[in-house]
């Protein structure tokens, strides 16, 4: 999937750029350099690869290879509205992969991606720690237990809702123009 940077990220990256010099030129600098962007940017966008692979010296591929090899690092930002489903022992003998799946579809998008409006993500997890609740999503900071497929429709939709109510609120805060 192919998400523009935003305005914002542009110069959060250009800012980065500055901060490289604080690293030796050296490839065990890597994953400090790619933990930096990450920390700053909440993942790494294609073009944090080229420029570090640019400054240490080596290839695009050696730092994509490095950085797939953690999964520390993630390749797609964080939608505005994470959703994590647990799929630990107990959430997956309730049936949590059919949630990741009907998330999926529902979305549009497959663990691991963002919607093009990056309102939604979808990351699977392996516990929450709420084994009673099984099976267990996560929607932003709110714990979903008891999941069922059918239930989320509803979930996507109260997001959805919740934005327009708060979207019409502030246009309602804005001074009119005349």
């Amino acid at each position: 999937m192919d998400l523009e940077l935003s305005a914002e990220e542009a110069r959060t990256l250009d800012d980065l750029k500055g901060q490289l010099i604080r690293f030796k030129k050296e490839r065990g600098e890597l994953i400090p350099i790619l933990q930096m962007f990450q920390a700053r940017l909440a993942y790494l966008p294609p073009e944090t690869i080229e420029l570090v692979a640019d400054y240490l010296g080596v290839s695009p591929s050696e730092v994509y290879g490095v950085a797939t090899f953690y999964n520390q690092f993630r390749f797609n930002p964080p939608g505005k509205n994470p959703i994590k489903v647990c799929l630990g022992t107990a959430c997956h003998v309730k049936g949590a992969d059919i949630i990741l799946e009907n998330f999926e579809r529902k979305l549009e998008i497959k663990e691991g991606e963002t919607t093009p409006d990056r309102e939604f993500s979808i990351e699977r997890v392996a516990c929450v720690g709420c084994c009673a609740l099984a099976p267990v999503a996560l929607v932003g900071e709110t714990v979903q237990g008891h999941m069922a497929p059918s239930k989320v429709e509803g979930l996507i939709m109260r997001v959805e809702i919740e934005k327009g109510i708060k979207a019409r609120a502030e246009q309602k805060n804005e001074p009119t123009q005349s």
